[in-house]
């Protein structure tokens, strides 16, 4: 699962496809999803921007 800002979205969904095998993720709009249970991180996980997608 990644969280990232627009700019990492191309570098999450290849990290994602080489771990989970040439698998496709789920892309979805933070702010169009919500969880009870889970919070978005308040920063990509590639730097220090804001995230705007979830990708699983």
């Amino acid at each position: 699962m990644y969280v990232v800002c627009k700019e990492h979205v191309e570098i999450a969904l290849d990290e994602f496809v080489d771990e989970y095998e040439g698998q496709a993720p789920d892309v979805y709009n933070l702010k169009e999803i919500s969880f009870t249970a889970w919070n978005a991180p308040a920063k990509c996980e590639f730097c220090d921007q804001n995230p705007k997608y979830l990708i699983v």
